[in-house]
This record gives structure tokens, C-alpha cells and sequence, in this order.
């Protein structure tokens, strides 16, 4: 056979059909869909902020409970050496 009759006998196919491949990825521009934002998580919108505050506002809170409970722990104790000082005072003086 000749390479002209091989030619003919080969099926064709179409230009359409075939793909062309790509290994270039697309890439995102700041602001898109998916993107990160450049001034990091005190940039955001406005639930982030909120939800930051909100956050802020409860761990304060905590704290403040915290430091209420330790002042009435402190003011236990030094009502209870006031009474143990009274009590040395007074065997102190019956003796």
C-alpha cells in the first residue's frame, strides 16, 4: 500500500473533537470569590466585628466573675482572722 491509500484509509477525525489541555491553574485577585482578605480577621465585615466584640464582651464578663468571686473569697478570709484575732484576744485575757 501506498501512503496516499493508507491515508484514505484512516478515518478522520474532526478539529472540534479535540481538546486542548492546559497546566496553567487560574488564579484569584484580592476580592474575589475565594480569596483571602489582605488586612487578616480584623478586616472583615461587619458580623466579624461583631462577633469579635461579642467575644470581647463575654470573656470580659468572665473575668469580671472571676474577680468578684476572688475579692468575696479575700473578704471571707480576713473576716475569719478578724474572729480568730478577737478569740486569741480574749484567752489572752482571761488567763
Amino acid at each position: 500500500m501506498s501512503a496516499l491509500r493508507l491515508r484514505l484509509a484512516l478515518p478522520r477525525t474532526l478539529p472540534t473533537a479535540t481538546r486542548s489541555f492546559t497546566s496553567v491553574t487560574c488564579r484569584m485577585a484580592e476580592g474575589d470569590t475565594g480569596a483571602t482578605r489582605s488586612g487578616g480577621a480584623a478586616s472583615g465585615d461587619a458580623f466579624n466585628k461583631r462577633e469579635a466584640a461579642d467575644e470581647s464582651m463575654y470573656i470580659r464578663r468572665q473575668e469580671q466573675e472571676k474577680l468578684a468571686a476572688l475579692k468575696k473569697k479575700i473578704a471571707d478570709g480576713e473576716a475569719e482572722i478578724a474572729k480568730h484575732r478577737k478569740e486569741a484576744e480574749e484567752l489572752g485575757k482571761q488567763k
